[in-house]
Order: structure tokens, then sequence, then C-alpha cells
């Protein structure tokens, strides 16, 4: 089967959305492999911090992007042999994600890295380009948001829960500067991709978004 046969569901949306989780959920119902795309942006940040680089230098970042040595096991995400599952979800290293994804240089590295993750019998990638870039051919396209105030008390509960410290004030404000540094970014700027269904979760729970996304795809 060549990999434009391989039916691909992308699921984008803003950060702490719940993108993740109900790709995560919809993957496991039609066993389906999955791509959490933003962890291989926080993999490029976190290892720029860990190697001094400046996050304001594109080629650099660029070159380290492509060279990501970063691979998922199970629900353990690793750089080099490090196990980096809670590292990569720190709040500094969430908003140096976002900063270096609008660089061009560094998405453009990590193209490739994403495509070859569609393989038999299928895949949900979720992230805020996936269907506007990277799989705009997937036959299924779902573009997930909610409200910045139920987003930042969902990420509030989600850090408390992993033993991080979290103000809910600070995170509502980084939110909704993510959002406008991601709608406002010149190089695949978060929206909406062509066809794609919108799903509000705000007064949704996981198990409701999970069976309308399975619904739109069972009716494809």
């Amino acid at each position: 089967m060549t990999s434009q046969r391989i039916p691909v569901i992308t699921i984008d949306g803003p950060t702490a959305s719940g993108k993740g989780t109900v790709a995560q959920l919809v993957a496991q119902e039609l066993a389906f492999h999955y791509l959490d795309s933003g962890a291989l942006y926080r993999l490029t940040a976190l290892s720029a911090m860990r190697s001094g680089a400046e996050l304001d230098d594109p080629a650099t970042l660029g070159r380290l992007a492509q060279r990501l040595p970063c691979r998922f096991a199970g629900d353990k995400v690793l750089l080099g042999d490090d196990d980096v599952s809670q590292a990569i979800r720190a709040e500094e290293v969430g908003n140096n994600a976002s900063r270096i994804a609008a660089l061009p240089t560094v998405r453009q590295a990590l193209v490739e890295l994403q495509l070859g993750f569609r393989t038999a019998p299928g895949l949900v990638a979720d992230g805020r380009d996936m269907g506007t870039v990277i799989f705009p051919d997937a036959p299924l396209k779902v573009f997930l948001t909610a409200s910045a105030e139920r987003r930042a008390e969902r990420r509030y509960k989600q850090l408390i829960a992993k033993g991080f410290s979290a103000n809910i004030h600070d995170l509502l404000n980084d939110l909704k500067e993510r959002d406008a540094r991601d709608i406002n970014r010149s190089s695949a700027p978060l929206r909406p991709a062509e066809g794609a269904h919108l799903l509000d979760t705000s007064e949704m729970t996981v198990e409701q978004a999970v069976r309308q996304v399975l619904g739109w795809y069972a009716a494809v």
C-alpha cells in the first residue's frame, strides 16, 4: 500500500484544547498509529535548552531539529536514550516550543519526520498544521478547540496531577500569548484546514469528543 492510500485522521487545534487525549483514544479505538506532532517541537526546544542554543537562531535550530535523536516507545518519549516524557511537558519547554515553531527552518526540518509516521493500518495525527500542511489529503480533518478559560483550567489540573507547580492566571495569559503566536505566524499558521469538521469541546467530555470523531470517520 502506498503511503497516500493509508488513511489519516488529523486533529488540529490550539494549546490545551484536548486534541492529544482525543487523538490518542481515537487511535486506540481504530488500532491506528498516533503522532503527537507537538512533542517534536517540544523535543526540539528541550534539546536546544540543554545544548545552550539560542532560541532566536533559525539556522542552528533547524539543524538541531533535522538531527533530532527522538523516538516514541509506547507512552515514553525518548531523546537519545533519555526518557523525557515528563520533561517536555514543563511550561517553559512548551513556551519555548511555541516560539521555535514559528521558525520556517524548524518546521521544514520536521516535515519528513512527521510524514514517516504514515504507516499501515492508519494514523491519527494531532498538532497545529496536520490538516493544512503535513497531511492535506487526509480523509478526515478535525479542528478541535475550547474556550481559553476552559483550556487554562484543564492545563492547570493536568500540571498539578503530574506534580508541577502552576498558577491558573499565568496559564491563561500564556495560552492567549501562544494562541496569538500560532495564529499570526507566517509559516503554517494555526487555522482550520479546508473541509475540516469544527469541534468545540468547551462543554464536552473526552468520551463525547471521541465518539464524535469516530462517527465522522465512519461516515467518510
